[in-house]
């Protein structure tokens, strides 16, 4: 397994116990937009942000198989994905896709996205940086003043996306980093500072 792929796996896990955290009276709360990029820019409500996370996961088996959307079909995984359970549709979908990660040795191997072919790596940088953000949003909005992410994963995105960073910010994935970092800050806080994402932000509702 890929660097990469062994990333996304740890990504999942962290989010996939967040999801967990979710309860009824959570999926009203609406959540600020990621990215600042056209088409990710917008605030959603926390169902509908759940359910495009495991529609962003559906695909994942299909595309490191090196199947087109065109192959599987467009609108395969459209629709409620969620069910009565969250939770358990999540994991379930999440294992599927983690299974697939860890079955990935090429980086350089094809991944037919919807925006054109990318390097296995690069797909899973992308899915690695929305799923470490995602966790954090979430657990934010439900209440935690501590971040989800783990140190490993943490150290991993940092080492694996600092070296990038100011392509990252001009397609609007990245937002301006907060500084001065200090020199003793968790790599938690490093990673997302230099993200510009607030690490302990004060969520009202």
């Amino acid at each position: 397994m890929i660097r990469e792929a062994e990333l996304f796996v740890m990504a999942e896990q962290v989010l996939v116990e967040v999801i967990g955290r979710i309860r009824h009276e959570h999926w009203r709360i609406v959540v600020p937009a990621m990215f600042d990029m056209p088409g990710a820019d917008l605030a959603l409500r926390m169902k509908p942000l759940v359910n495009h996370y495991a529609y962003d996961d559906s695909w994942v088996p299909d595309l490191l198989a090196g199947r087109t959307m065109e192959d599987v079909g467009k609108d395969r995984f459209d629709g409620d994905l969620l069910g009565s359970d969250a939770a358990a549709a999540v994991a379930r979908i999440s294992g599927l896709a983690c299974a697939a990660a860890a079955e990935v040795t090429d980086g350089d191997a094809i991944v037919h996205c919807s925006f054109g072919d990318v390097a296995a790596r690069d797909y899973f940088w992308q899915l690695n940086i929305a799923r470490c953000f995602l966790a954090h949003d979430i657990a934010m909005h439900l209440g935690s003043r501590a971040c989800p992410l783990t140190e490993e994963l943490a150290r991993g995105m940092w080492e694996g996306t600092a070296p990038r960073a100011e392509a990252w910010r001009s397609i609007g994935i990245f937002r301006e980093p907060i500084e001065p970092v200090p020199a003793d800050v968790s790599w938690r806080d490093r990673f997302l500072m230099m993200a510009g994402r607030d690490p302990h932000p004060l969520v009202e509702h």
